[in-house]
């Protein structure tokens, strides 16, 4: 069997075509600079192709994405280089197993299979049923190393990774395809580009009265005044976000270094209207979407997600979020050099109900926010707010345009999206890359 190789700058997912064809020679120079390019594997009497590798050593990040002959992606592997310069981990991977020649690319009825490994051995492997019964069953992943890790090829001499998938015994015989003349339009906005953790948003916006937003449920929602409801003191100089119902034996989840010092609490707050069914009727209502640590009035240049300390930001697939835990739909705003006093009156207060507790308030003015601790040897404080409900929450950092920290967001419930201004056209609707979990 004889295999055509391609090279291009990049792959329109919409065309299902590379963008800006290029030579081996100049893919090389690219390979060699860590800069994203694609290889593209083909049979020359086949329209779709068989596989296309997709590569970018700058973000740690080799990805396959292999293809049936209706064109429909069948498998989705991501893969990323770690410390040892010549393995790579299979990060994570897909594997859809459509039903027939005539079910869509990605259909929601389409069962499929997602793998999910770490460097350290551990892993989950989650095999979803559609249709009859349906569910899902999740298993740990009993695999080999050399089924974890691939050994790094040199530049040219990669193997046709899907050949299994394509039912090939035989090793093929490669040949270099013909490089088209490349255009001189930019790249379209289909096409691919290496994954990246999850977009803060419009966070700013969320603190400016008369924004319009949706949440996905609510066709339009619009920012109001947000109010203010306390301070908090950090004297020790490192803020603390966590959820105070976990288990915290190694301290806090997520902290930030900020100056020591008495800081605003605030909550960003939304007004919509929604059909109620117990009346029957519309009904206005006002309701906080995040809440905010203001340590400056500086506007935020930039915002980023906090890491916990054994986070990698190198494992990072499309989209992922790393943050707080919480079981009891909690998160809280502490002074991390008081942490442990400051907990243990948290739990002392709220779980064994001591009554009149120094140090200990049960907050009630309607705010997001419930209880406040103080521990008395330090000065630091800790208050607790609500989420609405359980799971992970991002931790959103702002920072100036001189990287000063200027303040700490938590969305209490999904980041909102921005409605376009009423007069301004809708916004074109990209095709995916492809559902991850």
């Amino acid at each position: 069997m004889v295999v055509e190789v391609g090279y291009a700058q990049a792959w329109d997912l919409e065309a299902c075509a590379p963008w800006r064809p290029m030579s081996a020679e100049e893919a090389w120079e690219r390979d060699a600079a860590g800069l994203p390019y694609v290889v593209v594997y083909r049979e020359p009497d086949r329209q779709a192709p068989l596989e296309v590798r997709l590569v970018s050593w700058r973000d740690h990040y080799v990805g396959l994405w292999v293809y049936d002959a209706q064109g429909r992606r069948i498998y989705d592997l991501d893969m990323r280089l770690l410390d040892n310069p010549s393995r790579l981990l299979r990060r994570y991977s897909v594997g859809w197993y459509y039903t027939g020649p005539e079910m869509a690319e990605f259909d929601k009825a389409c069962p499929r299979i997602i793998v999910d490994l770490f460097p350290d051995g551990r892993g989950r492997r989650t095999e979803e049923r559609k249709g009859q019964g349906g569910g899902a069953s999740v298993t740990s992943p009993r695999l080999r190393d050399d089924e974890r890790w691939m050994d790094r090829p040199a530049f040219g001499e990669w193997p046709l990774l899907s050949a299994q998938l394509h039912g090939l015994n035989e090793p093929p015989a490669f040949k270099a395809a013909e490089a088209a003349e490349p255009g001189d339009a930019g790249a379209p906005a289909t096409c691919w580009r290496p994954p990246c953790p999850a977009h803060p948003g419009p966070i700013n916006e969320l603190f400016r009265p008369g924004v319009r937003v949706t949440d996905g449920y609510h066709p339009e929602m619009t920012v109001v005044e947000s109010r203010r409801v306390g301070t908090l003191r950090v004297p020790s100089g490192l803020l603390a976000v966590s959820g105070p119902d976990i288990d915290h034996g190694d301290g806090p989840r997520i902290t930030v270094p900020v100056p020591p010092g008495e800081y605003v609490l605030d909550e960003a707050r939304v007004r919509f209207s929604y059909h109620c069914e117990w009346e029957d009727a519309e009904v206005k209502t006002t309701q906080a979407t995040a809440v905010r640590l203001l340590v400056s009035e500086t506007p935020a240049a930039t915002w980023e997600m906090a890491l916990r300390p054994d986070d990698d930001p190198r494992l990072f697939i499309e989209k992922q979020i790393t943050g707080f835990d919480t079981d009891g739909a909690t998160g809280c705003f502490a002074d991390a050099g008081a942490w442990g006093p400051l907990i243990a009156l948290f739990e002392r207060g709220l779980i064994q109900g001591e009554p009149e507790l120094d140090g200990y308030e049960d907050i009630d003015d309607g705010s997001m926010f419930m209880q406040r601790t103080c521990d008395e040897a330090s000065g630091g404080e800790l208050m607790a707010f609500a989420t609405t409900g359980d799971g992970t929450y991002p931790v959103w950092v702002g920072r100036s345009e001189s990287g000063e920290v200027i303040g700490v967001v938590v969305l209490v419930d999904r980041m909102p999206e921005l409605l376009p201004d009423r007069d301004a056209p809708p916004p074109t609707r990209l095709r995916r890359q492809g559902p991850r979990v």
